[in-house]
């Protein structure tokens, strides 16, 4: 199995592994393995090369080796549909995101010669449950749970909601008894995933929501952490501001996707947020729940992007001292509304104005972690460190798996999945450096 993309395909992958082992298939080394599953991404370009060249390799793989069938399965499938079949005739079954969860089935029949097609894309409904097999592939101690599936939203420069379907929330019941068996098998931190946890319950017949959701979470005995993320800046309420800031098992954290802080570009992506709303609502984090780490996403070179604009953006990031921050260079995806807008901005510019940005984020993400020498904070144990030096890799509470940076911990004894106290000792723009004190 290789998964690509985000938290929320590798949640995929992992159901198509749980569900493959229940039935007998054995996990394996690519070269020794019968079966290969590519599960792709397709948000921007980058993600479709990256998905088409390891479709590629593997279809080249199979050729020398052991390999009987390729299947591709996820986004790329989803969005480009039958033109696949005739661009990748390698690949021997091809799975959308609302088919993925039937991959045992369409496997024995592939290799009885049983299937009259090769391609199974649908518009997606599927929404797996706490029932549904899940062979967890995440570190030990941490734990993804998808609380929803699809996007409503409908930006203009995004493809998620076609390629995702619309926004459908889980069962918060069914939630909380999938959080209660990672919790059982270990897990001390649940980091609940979705393409905006923040809208979590506003499709359910009843009054459920996220605060309803954290409340029952927070109940859950041996959990430590619960970590947001994805969190649109238009659904942050007062109810939910106050529930970070008293619930010492909610993680002073949250991943906010701000994308820009123009007025004239959030209103061309149909951000439907204005740069007074977006200052507002952090000013009012921060006010309210003291020490909180804030990690956003950009866009540089969304078509229309003057040089004046990107300057907002820059000094923007300048004040709001964000503590993690990644950038998206723009990509005209088909399909989108902003794909057919006037003023596309040359890739040399976006690539000047991406490396700016992370050049100044990179200082000011430094200057955070210098703020941090001298303390002790918990840090959850992923595993031994790989280096003579570092006997553990960690993560804080402001360390988001996957996203962000590590802590390295060069001193002490403890277990992988085990919350130890450290004293952070150094610092780097990314990473944080200290040894084990003892449980906090």
């Amino acid at each position: 199995m290789i998964s690509l993309g985000c938290p929320k395909n590798l949640v995929d992958s992992e159901v198509m592994l749980g569900l493959l082992a229940e039935k007998g298939f054995i996990p394996s080394a690519r070269d020794e393995a019968d079966v290969v599953i590519v599960n792709t991404c397709s948000f921007v370009r980058e993600a479709q090369e990256e998905s088409v060249e390891t479709i590629l390799a593997m279809a080249a793989a199979k050729e020398k080796g052991k390999c009987r069938r390729l299947v591709v399965a996820g986004c790329l499938p989803q969005r480009y549909g039958s033109r696949l079949l005739m661009e990748l005739p390698e690949v021997d079954l091809f799975l959308g995101t609302g088919e993925f969860h039937r991959i045992v089935e369409l496997l024995e029949k592939s290799a009885k010669g049983e299937l009259p097609q090769k391609q199974f894309i649908g518009q997606p409904t599927y929404l797996y449950d706490h029932q549904t097999p899940r062979l967890s592939t995440s570190s030990p101690g941490s734990a993804y749970i998808k609380i929803a599936e699809g996007c409503s939203h409908r930006c203009s420069y995004c493809v998620i909601p076609r390629i995702r379907g619309k926004f459908r929330s889980r069962a918060l019941t069914s939630v909380l008894l999938e959080a209660e068996q990672a919790v059982s098998q270990g897990a001390k931190e649940i980091n609940l995933i979705a393409q905006d946890v923040t809208a979590y319950g506003r499709d359910l017949a009843n009054t459920t929501n996220l605060t309803d959701l954290l409340k029952s979470l927070a109940k859950i005995e041996g959990l430590k952490w619960i970590r947001l993320l994805y969190a649109h800046p238009r659904h942050i309420t007062k109810e939910l501001i106050g529930l970070m800031r008293e619930e010492e098992k909610i993680c002073k954290y949250l991943d906010l996707p701000l994308q820009h802080i123009d007025d004239q570009m959030l209103k061309a992506m149909n951000r439907l947020v204005r740069s007074g709303e977006l200052r507002e609502l952090l000013a009012r984090l921060r006010e309210e729940i003291p020490g909180i780490t804030l990690r956003t996403s950009v866009m540089v070179g969304f078509p229309g992007e003057t040089e004046r604009c990107f300057q907002k953006l820059l000094d923007f990031i300048k004040e709001a001292q964000f503590d993690r921050l990644g950038v998206f260079r723009y990509s005209p995806e088909e399909t989108t509304p902003a794909a057919a807008l006037k003023g596309q901005v040359w890739e040399k510019i976006k690539l000047r104005r991406s490396q700016q940005i992370m050049s100044l984020q990179k200082k000011i993400s430094l200057q955070k972690h210098r703020k941090l020498l001298g303390t002790r904070v918990p840090v959850l144990l992923q595993g031994p460190g790989k280096s003579k030096n570092t006997l553990w890799v960690g993560r804080t509470q402001g360390q988001a798996p996957e996203v962000d940076g590590f802590t390295f911990l060069t001193k002490g004894n403890s277990r992988p999945g085990d919350i130890v106290e450290a004293l952070i000792t150094d610092a780097t723009a990314y990473d944080l450096f200290g040894k084990i004190l003892g449980s906090p």
